[in-house]
Formats: structure tokens, sequence, C-alpha cells
């Protein structure tokens, strides 16, 4: 980094956030930004003008600490961009866009294999394969041989250089477009000829190029800044864990939590897993690591779920000053039974068919907020079991701060050490570490205690209620 800041740009699903390092791989300052969709007319948009209005205020502030030598970007998995001459062919699309069923059907008869993919039919527009077959639904021509396609974060890249690049641990993520044990473009995106509109694959550490006149005038830069590639935000998460000695060359999973809570599973040999045991109904998935190597990976929309249990209380489970009133009220949610049945995002995780309820809900608000800990943790407990989990655990991201969503994780895997992540060691960080292997983290990771109340009549009683439960699925 030369003695140079870095700036990391992580454009998640429900903020964007971007970050300033020194050299010495210190934080230095954080500024975020509430992200919304918008209106395209037949479909929802991201807010791709807004986020660079946004960024364009928050580099230049940037500029007034120091100079900035590198910028990488980090972004959620299931968007893309399509570009021709310089200039968007259409907004790109909101995941959660509902896509007609006439669209939807069409595809589904064209997808690959999951063992070929690794990548499960998921609700809306989640699998970027089905956004690609809409926009040529609704663009004839959006996909002509003069068009490029590029993921969301490398989307950013091309912004800030002018340059575009595409990069597996995106395409690697729940997209249809990849196969991982291949390392190349699955055969529907070869037979769509969407491989052949992919921009050309880069690593995602690899230098794009130097900042456009625009953003470097903006930044006040130095001539030799540049922008690299950048990667997918759960992958960022995971390479940021192995720069810990807990995890570091372990059989260790992170789970990543914001709006979607990722649990991806770090192998030190991953020829040696058998994809075939993942169930693609129940939230598994294949991701692919920095390196390009298949990680099993569970998923549900933790954060999400939250929100929405918590809408109109200022308990919400991660309330920094609420943390002890909540914890206390863990005891009083198993004494009474109060329990979170899944789910409140249908068609997504380990429970996408069932319909979410409360069983013995309190009145209290902390001990709403107790119980809601309580299922974030049980549910990522069976997706843990998904993949097969069993050695260390790394909690980072918003949510790691939830002692009783941690400590209740701990509580239900006494067989694995809990960690939880400060908050300057998550996504940003480990997208720093591609820039700078040889960092280490500048707090250690921080060993969870578990509850202190015995949670195995809890859980069972949750599982009944939930179905017959077994590691591969529900009866």
């Amino acid at each position: 980094m030369n003695g140079r800041m870095v700036v990391v740009l992580d454009i998640g699903k429900t903020m964007s956030k971007a970050s300033l390092w020194n050299s010495v791989g210190e934080l230095v300052r954080r500024e975020t930004r509430a992200n919304a969709s918008i209106d395209a007319g037949r479909y929802l948009a991201l807010d791709a003008a807004g986020i660079e209005t946004w960024l364009g205020e928050v580099l230049g502030g940037f500029a007034d600490v120091g100079p900035v030598g590198s910028i990488i970007p980090v972004a959620h998995g299931a968007a893309a961009v399509v570009v021709r001459d310089g200039a968007l062919v259409a907004l790109p699309m909101d995941y959660e866009t509902p896509i007609p069923a006439d669209v939807r059907a069409s595809y589904l008869g064209e997808r690959d294999a999951f063992t070929h993919t690794g990548s499960p039919l998921m609700e809306h527009g989640l699998n970027l394969g089905l956004q690609l077959h809409y926009l040529e639904h609704l663009f004839p021509e959006a996909l002509n041989d003069d068009a490029a396609v590029m993921p969301w974060a490398q989307y950013w890249g091309w912004r800030l250089s002018g340059i575009a690049a595409a990069e597996a641990t995106s395409l690697g993520s729940h997209t249809d477009l990849w196969a991982p044990l291949r390392r190349g473009p699955s055969d529907m995106a070869i037979r769509r000829g969407w491989a052949g509109r992919l921009a050309p694959l880069r690593r995602a550490e690899d230098v794009l190029g130097g900042l456009l006149p625009e953003w470097s005038a903006r930044m006040r830069a130095p001539a030799d800044a540049v922008v690299h590639v950048g990667l997918h935000d759960s992958n960022a998460a995971l390479h940021a864990a192995r720069g810990f000695p807990e995890i570091a060359g372990r059989d260790a999973t992170v789970v990543s939590t914001g709006t979607w809570f990722v649990s991806m599973r770090s192998l030190p040999r991953p020829g040696e897993f058998d994809f075939a045991t993942l169930s693609p109904d129940r939230g598994c998935l294949v991701n692919v690591d920095a390196s390009g190597a298949p990680a099993p990976t569970s998923l549900f929309m933790g954060g999400r779920e939250i929100e929405i249990l918590s809408s109109g209380s200022a308990y919400c489970i991660d309330a920094p000053e609420l943390q002890d009133e909540i914890l206390a009220g863990a005891e009083t949610c198993v004494t009474a039974g109060a329990m979170v049945l899944p789910t409140m995002t249908p068609g997504v995780g380990p429970f996408p068919h069932a319909a979410g309820a409360w069983e013995a809900r309190p009145s209290e608000p902390a001990v709403v907020a107790s119980a809601i800990s309580l299922y974030a943790a049980l549910v990522t407990d069976c997706a843990l079991d998904l993949i097969g989990a069993t050695g260390p655990l790394l909690v980072d991201g918003r949510f790691a701060r939830a002692r009783t969503f941690v400590g209740a994780l701990a509580t239900l895997r006494p067989q694995a050490r809990v960690y939880a992540s400060q908050a300057a060691n998550d996504v940003s960080f480990g997208a720093l570490r591609l820039l700078r292997p040889d960092l280490s983290a500048s707090a250690p990771l921080s060993r969870v205690a578990p509850l202190g109340v015995d949670l195995r009549a809890y859980r069972d009683r949750w599982r009944r209620l939930c179905g017959s439960w077994r590691a591969g699925g529900l009866a």
C-alpha cells in the first residue's frame, strides 16, 4: 500500500458502506448509507445513481484525511449490470423483483443440475441467471454481441476505472452461471451465450487500472492510485476469518450476519467433501472462495427476519445499551416456552415452506427480543448442521454484537468453539487482506461464553413444532 490509504467499498443489500484504512491495517473512518429500491417500470432496480452520488461525497471527504492509493469493491452476489458503449443497457435489477410466472417457468427448464452449479433454485431474482433471462424477455437486444455483463462488485470497479471485469466469487454465488468444480462458466451460461458476454475474468486482488479522471479529481488522488477487481461480500468475510490462527487452515465455519445470515464452511481439503450431501431445497449451496475453491454454504434471511419480528420496537437484538436486559430474558423464554417458529421470509433458508408464527409470545419487549435472538440461533444451528459444520465458528457482521444470539449459538453447539469478531475485522478487513495478506487483525477474536441456560429441551420442542427434524430435511 506504499504508506497510502485503502478504501473498501461494500455495497450490501440494505446498506452501502465505505471504510478507510491506513497503511498498517487500522480502520480510520467508516461511512454508511441506507439503500432503497427504485421503480424501473417493469421491475425493481438497485439505486446505482444514488449510491454513486453518496460515494462521490464520501470519497471527497476521505481525501481530507490522507491520500488514497487503492480502492477495492465488495458487494452481494445477486446483482449484475449489463453495459454497452460505456453506458448501462438497463438499470440493475433488485433481486426481490417478482418474476412473472411464465418467465420463471420458461427459465426452469434450462437450468443445470445442482450437482453442476452448486446453485439452488431461489425466490424472485436471487438466481442471477433468471435476472438475465428476464432482461432478455423485456429487452430482446439487451445481451447482444457487444454487451458486457459484470457482477455488482465489478460494476463499481468499472465505474471508478472504466475497465470491465468479472470474478469467480461473485459468479459462484447462487447465480446458475458458474460450475465450481470445473472453475468456469456453467453449461447453461455457455448454451445461452451469456458466458461470452461476461467481462474478462480476473482475480479479486488484481489491479483493474487507474481512476477515471472525474474520480481522481473528486478524490484528489495520487496519479498512480488504482482500483482492484473486488469480490463477493461473504467471501470477503471468509478471507478475513482466515487471518486468525483459530480459523486459518482448519475445518471452520464463518457465520456472516447482515440482511442474510451466510454460514460458509472453510475446508482445508475441499476435494474431500461430497457436495451431493447438501440440500438445495433447504438453503444450501456451493460458494466459491477467493482462491476459486468450492465452499459448502447455507443461508437464510436472518437480518430481514429479525427486522420483521422487531418491527415497531426499540428492542432490536443488537442494541448496545440493551444487551444485559435482553440477555436476562433468555431464561424467561425457556421457562415460559416463548419461541418463534420459522419462517418470516418464505422461499429461502432451512424451512422455505413453513409459515412463521409465535408460540407463547411474551409481552415484555426485552423478553420478545430475547426470543428473537434464540430464534436466530436455532435457525443458524440448523443451517450449520446442514453443511456438516463441527469445527470452530466465527460470527461476524452486525449481529456478532448481539450477546444473546451468539451466547445461544455457543450453548446449542457445545462441541464447537464459538468466536465473535470485532467490527473492524469484518467483510472490509477481508477485502483489505487480499491486498495485504500479511496483515494481522487489530483486535483479537472474542471467545463466546454459553448463556448459562440449558437450551436442550427448548431446542427439542422447537424442532418438534417445526416438524419432524433430521439433518437432511423435514419429513
